[in-house]
């Protein structure tokens, strides 16, 4: 277990007192992304700033027995946080959390109750999109979700996080405490509209007084979160115990670089986010947009292609030519002209992504990065599509992205070896590869989920004959063929 006296030299350890923190923040979603992000960001401001904003962290997934939550209470609510680049590391201690709560352990209603606790002024979540319970394609309630059925059926032992958040916001209400802001800190655009859509349309389901308190009362700031936190492995938290001096199951390794865009609309007050490198401003979605189709758009098409032709991680991708000038064109030929985004150097952009994606000290696996897919497609591509289908542009590359997923989602790697898809509409994808051919007759199958594609697209000729064309290209020729047909296509 993680030790403060057996640390290298040079480790940033809490040197505040961490006993003056106050729960005022509760994050739910205790994954690697949030110890590396906001956490540190956090724990910069209550080592330089006297700040007393603490976290409780809470997991609601039912998917593993908790043993995370486990570790982190055993280390005195310690864990490490490792930035790596190819000129070395630097390591810091994070001690903001003040609780962690676990939904298997302890049960949710700890969890609402620590939302109810009078100094909690946010609620933040890290998730991921199938965590929402919404449709992708237009950003509103899926009633129709397992968890939401249940939530509509039990409204007092909620399942899902719009269930979970409503219960805590009646229950402070009806206790006249002030009310709290909810920030999505997830990859979609306009985080923040989307859990209040889902917020409030579960609310009108149940108690239409209590969606309208939230109308009034409660604030939902979107925000644009940016930096590459590879999933950790064995060999990974191997590695991280040897430069430690000692085991850190809670660990995370990331890469140096950092971004934080927050719209700056909280009702009950907020931490200084700025002093510890966050950017506060009126509109964050041309942040998003800017962020979400050129970095995680051209992460998805390095992830699915370069899996599929064998490279495990992006650097490895990074190391071929064609996937290299992939990423890049994908980024400035094809998303950027869809952009809102002003005063920004988009080439500079491009150039600083392709330089953190040859970082090698990072292993960034394309397996994980591939993940979800269809919670992913419409805000990193297909909205990009359509921009270009209105302006009657080329989008090659794009196009070969909507293949490369479709050829991923079989299971079967192009050299034979079948894989788990990890997506919440699993078994459609299963059933849908499983009962079409091979080839025109597969993109048509797929491009029937409409809570993906939406009604317009698969009715779009054009968009269809492009995917389809990548699709058998993919089949009969490999992905790296097919990568560098579409850059000279485009």
């Amino acid at each position: 277990m993680l030790s403060v006296e057996t640390l290298p030299a040079g480790t940033l350890i809490p040197h505040y007192d961490r006993s003056a923190l106050r729960t005022r923040i509760v994050h739910i979603g205790f994954g690697a992304f949030h110890r590396a992000h906001q956490a540190v960001c956090a724990d910069i401001l209550a080592a330089e700033h006297n700040s007393d904003w603490g976290y409780c962290e809470c997991g609601i997934t039912l998917n593993n027995n908790g043993e995370l939550f486990n570790a982190l209470r055993q280390q005195d609510l310690l864990y490490s946080v490792t930035e790596k680049a190819d000129d070395g590391l630097h390591t810091r201690v994070v001690g903001v959390v003040t609780q962690a709560l676990y939904r298997n352990c302890d049960g949710i209603e700890k969890i609402i109750s620590a939302m109810c606790q009078p100094d909690v002024a946010i609620v933040s979540m890290t998730v991921t999109e199938k965590g929402y319970c919404y449709q992708p394609a237009t950003g509103q309630l899926n009633l129709d979700h397992p968890a939401i059925v249940h939530d509509l059926a039990h409204p007092e032992d909620p399942q899902s996080l719009p269930g979970i958040i409503l219960a805590a916001i009646k229950r402070r209400r009806d206790a006249s405490l002030p009310p709290f802001s909810v920030m999505s800190c997830d990859n979609m655009p306009e985080n923040g509209h989307v859990t209040r859509n889902v917020v409030v349309q579960l609310a009108e389901q149940q108690d239409r007084q209590l969606a309208d308190y939230i109308r009034q009362n409660i604030t939902f700031p979107s925000t644009m979160v940016d930096r590459i936190v590879p999933a950790m492995t064995a060999e990974a938290f191997q590695s991280l115990s040897h430069k430690l001096g000692c085991a850190d199951p809670v660990g995370v390794e990331c890469e140096p670089f950092f971004q934080w865009v927050i719209e700056d609309k909280f009702v009950s007050g907020r931490p200084a986010w700025e002093k510890a490198g966050a950017e506060l401003v009126a509109d964050v979605l041309p942040y998003e947009e800017m962020k979400l189709r050129m970095l995680n758009g051209s992460h998805s098409l390095l992830a699915y292609t370069g899996y599929l032709a064998g490279y495990e991680t992006i650097s490895e991708c990074m190391d071929d030519d064609d996937y290299q000038l992939a990423a890049r064109k994908l980024m400035l030929d094809e998303q950027a002209p869809t952009l809102r985004t002003t005063g920004v150097d988009l080439v500079a952009y491009a150039d600083s992504l392709i330089a953190r994606y040859k970082n090698r000290a990072i292993k960034h696996r394309t397996y994980q990065i591939a993940t979800d897919g269809t919670q992913k497609l419409p805000q990193r591509w297909l909205d990009s599509i359509r921009w270009h289908l209105r302006n009657g542009s080329r989008f090659e590359l794009l196009a070969l992205c909507v293949a490369s997923w479709m050829r991923f989602v079989k299971g079967v790697d192009e050299q034979g070896k079948a894989f788990v898809i990890n997506d919440p509409l699993r078994s459609e994808l299963a059933r849908l590869t499983q009962s079409s051919a091979e080839g025109e007759p597969r993109v048509t199958a797929l491009l029937s989920l409409k809570e993906v594609f939406g009604e317009d697209l698969p009715d779009n000729s054009l968009f269809r004959d492009r995917v389809t064309h990548y699709y058998q290209l993919l089949l009969l020729s490999g992905a790296k063929a097919a990568v560098r047909q579409a850059i000279r296509a485009g």
